[in-house]
């Protein structure tokens, strides 16, 4: 299978120690997010930052992409959600539709799911002839290597858990009706095609797995560790590329 193959499941953290954990590394990353904003430190805002969110269904993306936030001002942060193309949104490049929403210098933004899907569902799905989303990871390293290049901070999540987990969380979804609308018959139908996906999404972190844009593949079976994880993997991210650019994270505060 490859990466996926490969990956632990079996992180854990207990309650106690995810409150602990997790508060520790939001305020840590409060500080790095206004530092790029140049609220605080030497003045001069800091590249823009963008974390990329896709995963299995039910793998907690929406926790995670929740944890990663709830700390920071609303004004500080844009999240946006993609689902289906909407017919206008067809009639353009599948790129199209993201521009707007990309962050500028002393920006950030989070969008949970991206222009991955043209090489996950709509490939698996057939929504995307061949010839399309073949060429569409050409297409998305380059777009990656342009923002890059321009300076922005780019993070990406592939949150990963077991077909067992996912079934799991399924059925609790299912069972409890204040969480039932998450669960969808695309879910379950998507579900039936696990080994299809699995090689869609081995070959899209294969494909597209760059020095400027690397895939972050975080264990999701558990939940805390995974929300703890990809806080301080945006943290490290953030201090790596401002250590490669001759700022400090740290610099005296007055």
């Amino acid at each position: 299978m490859g990466r996926l193959e490969d990956v632990d499941l079996s992180h854990k953290l207990s309650k106690s120690e995810e409150k602990k954990q997790l508060k520790a590394a939001q305020k840590r990353l409060v500080h790095l997010r206004l530092l790029l904003g140049g609220l605080i430190g030497p003045g001069e805002i800091g590249p823009p930052l963008l974390v990329l969110f896709e995963g299995w269904d039910a793998s907690g993306k929406g926790g995670a992409i929740k944890r990663l936030t709830e700390r920071l001002d609303p004004r500080h942060v844009r999240v946006r959600s993609f689902s289906a193309p909407t017919y206008d949104e067809k009639r353009h490049h599948f790129l199209w539709r993201f521009w707007p929403v990309l962050p500028g210098w002393g920006g950030m933004a989070v969008l949970d799911r991206t222009w991955y899907g043209r090489v996950l569902v709509e490939r698996v799905e057939g929504y995307a002839p061949a010839e399309a989303w073949r060429r569409a990871y050409g297409e998305i390293v380059d777009l990656e290597d342009t923002l890059a290049a321009e300076g922005m901070i780019i993070v990406k999540f592939w949150l990963h858990l077991s077909p067992q987990e996912q079934l799991r969380r399924f059925e609790s979804r299912r069972d409890d009706p204040y969480r039932a609308w998450k669960l969808t018959d695309e879910d379950w139908r998507n579900r039936g095609k696990h080994e299809e996906y699995a090689a869609a999404v081995e070959e899209m972190i294969e494909r597209t797995d760059t020095t400027v844009a690397p895939w972050h593949v975080i264990a999701a079976e558990d939940k805390r560790w995974a929300r703890v994880a990809v806080v301080r993997t945006v943290c490290e991210a953030i201090e790596a590329a401002l250590h490669a650019r001759g700022i400090d994270p740290d610099p005296p505060l007055h």
